[in-house]
This record gives structure tokens, sequence and C-alpha cells, in this order.
């Protein structure tokens, strides 16, 4: 999985640590945080399984090999959100937004 403003190249540890601490700066945990991803139809399923029961909105692309999934859950820490990108990361072609 790739972010969609992600360079390729820095997909290391670094940008991770960096992304926590934005996700900190910028959260009151606990709180309701938005997740968006875009993946292959073929896909859907797989990402769906991450959010497990949570309820996702989900946008098909106008030819229908894509489909948008949003997601609102109650996370109590940076780690929690990181963890959700992590398992979502195993999906292949998975863009987040």
């Amino acid at each position: 999985m790739q972010f969609l403003n992600q360079p390729a190249a820095d997909s290391d540890e670094a940008w991770w640590d960096r992304f926590k601490d934005l996700l900190d700066d910028q959260n009151d945990w606990p709180t309701r945080y938005t997740f968006k991803f875009i993946a292959p139809a073929a896909h859907l399923d797989e990402l769906r399984e991450v959010f497990g029961e949570h309820p996702v909105r989900v946008r098909e692309s106008s030819e229908g090999n894509y489909k948008s999934v949003t997601a609102h859950l109650r996370v109590s820490s940076s780690k929690e959100v990181i963890e959700v990108y992590e398992e979502a990361s195993s999906i292949e072609d998975v863009i987040a937004l």
C-alpha cells in the first residue's frame, strides 16, 4: 500500500514515525478517525475485512474497476490508526488517501 502523497522510496520506518507524530499533533485521543482507501474491485472483500463489523461506505469507479472505501472508527491512539494502515498495506494495489 502506498499513501497518495507518499514518495515510493520513503516507505521506511522514519516515514511512519513522522506520520505518528503528525497524528499525535493533530488529534486528541480518543477520536473518530476517517480512513479512505482505493482498491481494485477484486480486493474489496479483503479491504472490508480490515474494518471488521464497522460499517464502510463503498463507491464504485465509473468503469467499476476500482472501489473507494471510507470508514469512520473510534480510535484511542495514533498506534491504532497505524495498525489499520499496516493491515491494509498487506492487500495488493491498495492506495490510502
